[in-house]
């Protein structure tokens, strides 16, 4: 009876010390492609949106074998298409969205009376998250939740036909209405979320290299700076059917809140990650004051960008040199250091852990 008590009791221990312990992540079992297929995260898009033509009415009059002057009978044209966003679960980028979009155009209306029918509607998916912005730089839109709809540019209305104006003056009008134009606006549309978590740091810290030990994404990897120049995106999975997104951003240089580099354009993919993982190379000379650099443009940029979580990544710990540069950098910093090799796999576990543990606080926190 003891040694019962005793082994349900290291059984209740073990399964108590594993519900603790931070999920693991998962080794993909598939290989991964081997064709060179780049795929990128589109964030921003700007479009002209067209709505469709109303259908011109229709001049015609009625004849019949008993009586001849049946009267007016021009049917109607149809109304033209809308432009409508619709946010969808479906979709996690903007690369589908076209940089013209055209709604159908109404039908003609025709004799006997018969209208033209109503152009389908244009509805094109976005991800959830996506705000709407027009020409002046107003959020018009902000489509926060699934399922929600703006309508980007209405469709013309259909013109009328003559038998619309008969009057007891007019019995045989000769004139109807050409359809209405639809709206032709111009907007930009934006992800506010891209990834949970971004990759910052200087070119050639070793960003596109980690993004493809960590994951199944296909960044491109080069020995010359700038090799990012979109984001790319890669999905780690974990044992308790979590799935983070880590995203690649493109090199950061000193004064791109001034624009400089690829400035303003990067900056504004690192305001969509919930958190950040600075990547620093350790095998260059004082790479405490690259830190700093880094800090500093996301603070000019967005004071909310140097208050998010983050990580410091010290890669290239496999090169001269590096060890008595991570031990100064941790006490250079309060952030979390952590040394790694993109290269040659080293600490990975490590990292994917502290990513695990930055993201449950942040599912936590919302």
């Amino acid at each position: 009876m003891i040694n019962a008590v005793k082994s349900n009791i290291r059984l209740a221990s073990k399964v108590c010390k594993f519900s603790q312990d931070v999920a693991q992540p998962l080794r993909s079992k598939k290989p991964k492609s081997l064709k060179n297929v780049v795929q990128n995260f589109v964030d921003l898009k700007n479009l002209r949106a067209i709505g469709g033509k109303g259908g011109d009415g229709c001049i015609s009059y009625l004849s019949l074998f008993s009586n001849e002057f049946a009267g007016p009978d021009g049917g109607d044209g149809g109304n033209g298409g809308h432009i409508i966003f619709k946010s969808s679960e479906s979709v996690k980028d903007l690369n589908h969205i076209p940089t013209v979009a055209k709604a159908k155009d109404g039908e003609k209306g025709s004799k006997k009376d018969c209208n033209g029918k109503n152009a389908d509607h244009l509805t094109i998916n976005v991800p959830i998250g996506t705000i709407i912005k027009n020409a002046a730089g107003k959020v018009v839109g902000d489509l926060s939740r699934p399922n929600l709809m703006f309508v980007a540019a209405r469709g013309g209305a259909g013109g009328k036909g003559n038998h619309y104006f008969v009057s007891d003056t007019q019995q045989s009008p000769m004139i109807c209405e050409y359809g209405a134009d639809g709206e032709d606006l111009e907007y930009t549309v934006e992800v506010k979320s891209m990834a949970n978590i971004g990759l910052i740091g200087f070119p050639n810290a070793g960003k596109s290299t980690l993004l493809r030990a960590i994951s199944r994404a296909k960044p491109k990897v080069a020995p010359y700076p700038f090799t990012t120049l979109k984001p790319h995106i890669g999905i780690v999975q974990y044992d308790d059917y979590e799935q983070v997104a880590v995203a690649d951003l493109p090199g950061l240089i000193q004064d791109s809140h001034k624009n400089k580099g690829l400035g303003i354009e990067f900056l504004r993919h690192a305001e969509r990650c919930m958190a950040l993982l600075i990547i620093l190379d350790s095998s260059e000379p004082e790479p405490w004051k690259k830190l700093e650099i880094l800090q500093y443009e996301l603070s000019q940029f967005n004071d909310d960008l140097k208050s998010r979580p983050q990580l410091v990544i010290a890669n290239k710990m496999d090169l001269p040199g590096a060890e008595p540069n991570i031990e100064q950098l941790k006490k250079m910093t309060a952030l979390t250091v952590i040394p790694i090799s993109a290269k040659l796999g080293l600490n990975i576990s490590l990292l994917l852990k502290e990513v695990k543990i930055l993201y449950d606080r942040q599912e936590t926190n919302k």
